[in-house]
């Protein structure tokens, strides 16, 4: 069963845990060596929440985990050392102070940049003291529902023999997503992300990429969905068709999006999410003249070596 998680009742925890998961992904990639589009800042899903993986700092390293089962935060270093904090309501400058202490307490140094990204008109950290909510069970099925989701992208990003991302959380935009590149360079981003350096925009979108994802709402839309883009957007693209029913091309956006409803309530949500990948990759591959006969692959199975024809 994929659970539902209607936007509008969680809005203002999942704007909370948007922040507080900034907060994290900031100390990761304040430590961490560039990595090409931003790979080195993400989290991943794990078994009991978001992750940052270890983080070279402290003794021998620090990995971070935003617990959403337990709903904690917890860190521990590469020597033994660990500590924790419960997530519930606070502010985000409660949660920014209690998060370096943590750091702290455990080897590691917390220092990193302190100010949100990709939020327009955003307070830094430090100073938002107004009263955030924090809806456990909400968070809980958010969590159960990435867990799906993330399962069905991993699948996805097997049937690709060139250059593709982890499925990682970016937490500037606050979306699990999967990056596939045609392999060629792409014509310089404009940039204007709110709150983002154009530089880390452009090297982002160094070469041309298929990506897609999934928001649990906001940014412009009052629900969650999965998106599909293409950058650069081929001639055609907004009017390629695509699949399940449902799926459509939002203007403002510039993207393919398919509402999570649509697929939870489908009779397989699995087949029905990669039906949405596959159509919408296919569209931008096909109209952007990839090199498909060398860049794709059958989807992967458990135990089974791809076949070398």
């Amino acid at each position: 069963m994929w659970p539902q998680i209607p936007y509008p009742p969680w809005r203002e925890t999942c704007a909370a845990l948007h922040l507080y998961s900034q907060i994290v992904g900031k100390y990761r990639l304040a430590h961490t060596p560039w990595l090409n589009h931003s790979w080195h800042a993400t989290l991943y899903v794990a078994a009991d929440g978001l992750t940052t993986g270890l983080v070279p700092d402290g003794p021998g390293g620090i990995e971070i985990v935003i617990d959403l089962s337990a709903h904690a935060v917890r860190g521990a270093a590469a020597d033994g050392r660990s500590d924790r904090f419960a997530l519930g309501p606070m502010s985000v400058a409660e949660f920014h102070g209690r998060f370096r202490e943590l750091v702290h307490a455990i080897g590691g140094v917390p220092t990193f940049h302190g100010r949100p990204n990709e939020i327009a008109d955003a307070v830094p950290f430090a100073e938002d003291h107004r009263a955030r909510p924090y809806d456990a069970a909400a968070v809980e099925r958010f969590f159960a529902a990435l867990v799906k989701i993330d399962g069905v992208l991993l699948r996805f990003r097997t049937g690709f023999l060139g250059k593709a991302s982890p499925v990682h959380l970016f937490w500037g935009s606050f979306d699990l997503a999967v990056t596939r590149f045609s392999g060629r360079p792409a014509p310089l981003h404009p940039g204007g992300i709110p709150a983002l350096p154009d530089a880390v925009t452009r090297e982002a979108y160094s070469h041309e990429v298929s990506s897609a994802g999934f928001w649990p709402g906001g940014g412009g839309i009052d629900h969650p969905a999965f998106y599909s883009y293409a950058y650069p957007s081929p001639v055609g693209f907004a009017a390629a068709p695509v699949e399940p029913d449902g799926a459509f091309f939002h203007e403002g956006l510039g993207e393919f999006l398919l509402p999570y409803d649509a697929v939870r309530s489908a009779p397989d949500p699995e087949a029905a999410l990669l039906r949405f990948l596959q159509s919408t990759y296919d569209a931008a591959a096909d109209l952007g003249h990839w090199d498909r006969a060398a860049l794709d692959c059958a989807l992967g199975e458990p135990r089974q070596p791809r076949p070398i024809s």
